[in-house]
């Protein structure tokens, strides 16, 4: 998986008034809590933030900061401003290369269905996948290639096996398929 290093400053706990300080100033107030140690309140750059959480990809963060300490992490909580979509909070939660870290990837389709090759329509539900595995072995992505996927079939979160991986997304949850259109289903039954 791959890394996104992250600069920031270690903060006090502060009341609103701070907070909203820090927010002026074009920084998020941010929490890395979890993995046996103490809470760690700190600062980051508006605008370095954006560049974690404005992509679809999944990142192993590495936090850096007051230029010393160095954290590994995931995104574990974004909370937004509803009007003006600014980032208010962010929470991370620390990770090691010996526990099973729990985070989003993103779908990869791959490959032409043969349903819609007869004249289906494909439809995606689902853009990333929730998976657990060791940190060393977590992917940047899932591939799921739908070349068989026929008329009315589905594929779900449950048919999707990765090596060293356990899908933690509900096994029913559906991830992508192919519905028959009128226009195909009319012609099915002019032939019958």
């Amino acid at each position: 998986m791959q890394h996104f290093e992250l600069k920031g400053q270690i903060r006090q706990v502060g009341n609103k008034a701070v907070i909203k300080a820090f927010r002026k100033q074009g920084l998020v107030p941010c929490n890395l809590y979890g993995g046996g140690m103490d809470n760690v309140l700190f600062t980051v750059d508006a605008k370095e933030l954006r560049a974690l959480t404005n992509t679809p990809k999944a990142y192993i963060v590495d936090l850096v900061l007051d230029g010393k300490q160095k954290f590994n992490a995931v995104l574990h909580e974004l909370q937004f401003h509803p009007v003006n979509d600014n980032c208010l909070h962010v929470d991370f939660l620390a990770v090691n290369e010996q526990k099973p870290v729990s985070i989003s990837v993103p779908i990869v389709i791959t490959g032409h269905a043969v349903g819609v090759q007869k004249g289906g329509k494909f439809f995606q539900t689902a853009r990333s996948l929730k998976i657990s595995s060791l940190m060393k072995n977590l992917p940047d992505d899932v591939t799921v290639d739908i070349t068989s996927l026929d008329l009315d079939k589905k594929i779900k979160a449950g048919d999707i096996k990765l090596d060293n991986i356990s899908v933690l997304t509900p096994k029913d949850s559906v991830i992508c398929g192919v519905k028959t259109t009128r226009n195909t289903a009319a012609a099915q039954a002019e032939t019958e």
